[in-house]
Formats: C-alpha cells, sequence, structure tokens
C-alpha cells in the first residue's frame, strides 16, 4: 500500500508540474515588443514601435490576434501568434488590408476609442508610439 501512496504521490508532482509548464506556455510576453517590419517595409517613413505587451492585460487575446475564416475569427488563445506580415503586405490584397494600416486601425482606433470615453489610454500620434528614425 505504501509504494502505491508514493507512485501515486510522484504522478501528482509530475501532472503538476506539467501543466504549470503548459499554463506559462500560454501567457502573454511580460517584455515590451519592438515592432519594426523590416520583412515588409523597403524603406521606414518612422521608426519602430515599442509595444507594451503587459499593459494590454485587460483585453482579449482575439481583441488583436486573429486568423480568419469564413469572416469569423477562429484563432483561440494558445494557438501559435504569427507576424501580422504574414498576411498583411506593404499593399493591400483583396479584404486585406495593407500592414501600415493593420497597425493603426487596430491601435489607433482603440486609442481613440478610450480617449473618448474619458478612459486611460496609449498614444495616437506618430512620434508618441514611434521611436526616432535612425539617420
Amino acid at each position: 500500500m505504501y509504494l502505491k501512496g508514493k507512485i501515486f504521490f510522484c504522478l501528482l508532482v509530475v501532472l503538476c508540474f506539467t501543466a504549470g509548464i503548459a499554463l506559462a506556455a500560454n501567457k502573454a510576453p511580460e517584455a515590451d515588443i519592438s515592432i519594426h517590419s523590416g520583412d515588409v517595409f523597403k524603406e521606414f517613413k518612422q521608426g519602430p514601435v515599442n509595444f507594451p505587451h503587459v499593459k494590454h492585460k485587460a483585453l482579449k487575446c482575439t481583441d488583436c490576434h486573429h486568423e480568419y475564416k469564413d469572416g469569423k475569427n477562429v484563432w483561440q488563445e494558445g494557438q501559435e501568434v504569427k507576424k501580422c506580415s504574414v498576411c498583411h503586405k506593404l499593399e493591400a490584397e483583396g479584404k486585406i488590408v495593407k500592414l501600415e494600416k493593420a497597425y493603426h486601425d487596430s491601435c489607433q482606433t482603440c486609442h481613440k476609442k478610450l480617449k473618448n470615453e474619458n478612459k486611460p489610454t496609449g498614444p495616437v500620434a506618430c512620434a508618441k508610439c514611434h521611436e526616432k528614425k535612425a539617420k
């Protein structure tokens, strides 16, 4: 009986450890993300954007991350996060807006909405989001 208890305990520890790793893997990154999309833009009009992922914890992941099939966002938390430039290119392609517009529509629209509701929000002016362009 003692051996069965030890085996059960060990299995329980392994299960908890595995579940902890799985949950940690699905958490949003704590570090800021530098968005520059050098794979799309040949020449930069502005510098990169430092995106503070942590400050956006209150949002649902699907407010930004998406993968559309038949007009519906089928992306779910925990799935791979693809770079925006996988779908959004330098110029619009059919219903897929160009990359610059996708970024601006997502970020600025949300920030302006919050500002109109007198809620704390991030910037909407170019120089407040984009770092100075390297010369």
